[in-house]
């Protein structure tokens, strides 16, 4: 039969809510309704005494979890790889693959939260990811290892203090020679499920776009974002007619190969961490090209 387990809150763990901490601790064994009716029983205990499923936890204090039957709900575990281009005591930051979803979810099997869940299956925390890509855009990640790592990335993100720098192929000849300023209102529009983002109104998305590449048929750009809006980048370059090579869902219908989307550099805490697009052939990015751009990550 289950036991009651008693579980000591680490470092990397202290200053989180109590439910996030259970959450992490259970790994998707037991869904968050479960949970939080154990902390409103009283069935979880926090140095022996009741809390409320927001209230933070320190390093060193003591959680009783009850006994429960792991799989009450189908965990997601991965067996596959990630490739960390940078870590630290703070953070690591993975070259995530186009077609790898960053977060799993209804039909996803395999994801960047399910590989680090299985990768760091005994860590005190579980690397976090403080941002995300979409499925079919790869590049840079960031993950944090402590709780307290993940709410320093989530505060400088919020505040726009980390630098974010793609380069993308666009269909058409792009014409701009200087870096220009794109600026929209954005919102999301549509039934559930066949939602699109749509430009004209809702929330200011801010990028710099520069030139690096300008084909006939496709070019190539470096795209500095200076917010974070839902599918931002795809949506102000498909809205001026230079639509992501390869995005079927604001690109051109007949459009077959893979997006050519990547999160090329990040600047963060004084560090700047890159990673070359993983494309070859025709796609292949120049290593000229890659230089011209790293300068926009700092131009301010």
């Amino acid at each position: 039969m289950p036991e009651a387990q008693f579980i000591t809150v680490s470092e990397a763990e202290s200053g989180q809510k109590l439910l996030q901490l259970l959450e992490r601790r259970l790994t998707g064994d037991v869904p968050r309704s479960a949970i939080q009716k154990w902390i409103r029983k009283g069935q979880v205990r926090v140095d022996k005494g009741r809390k409320k499923p927001f209230d933070r936890i320190t390093a060193g204090q003591i959680v009783r979890i009850p006994p429960y039957a792991p799989g009450e709900i189908n965990a997601t575990v991965s067996t596959g790889t990630l490739v960390v281009t940078y870590e630290d005591v703070d953070f690591m930051a993975i070259s995530k693959p186009a077609g790898l979803a960053a977060h799993g979810g209804d039909k996803i099997t395999d994801s960047v939260t399910a590989r680090l869940r299985s990768i760091h299956a005994n860590a005190e925390f579980m690397p976090t990811l403080a941002h995300r890509l979409d499925r079919d855009t790869s590049g840079l990640l960031l993950a944090a290892k402590s709780y307290e790592a993940l709410r320093t990335l989530n505060d400088q993100f919020a505040a726009g203090s980390i630098g974010k720098l793609y380069i993308a192929w666009v269909n058409g000849k792009w014409q701009e020679q200087e870096t220009v300023l794109l600026e929209d209102r954005m919102e999301k529009d549509g039934a559930p499920g066949n939602e699109k983002v749509r430009t004209g109104t809702g929330k200011t998305a801010l990028a710099k776009v520069t030139g690096l590449i300008s084909g006939n048929r496709q070019s190539l750009v470096a795209v500095r974002l200076l917010t974070g809006r839902t599918h931002q980048i795809r949506v102000q370059l498909a809205s001026r007619d230079h639509p992501v090579c390869g995005d079927h869902k604001y690109g051109r219908s007949r459009d077959r190969t893979a997006m050519r989307l990547h999160c090329y550099a990040m600047q963060i805490m004084g560090k700047t961490i890159t990673v070359d697009p993983p494309w070859s052939g025709k796609w292949e990015v120049p290593s000229d090209a890659l230089r011209n751009a790293l300068p926009l990550l700092y131009d301010d």
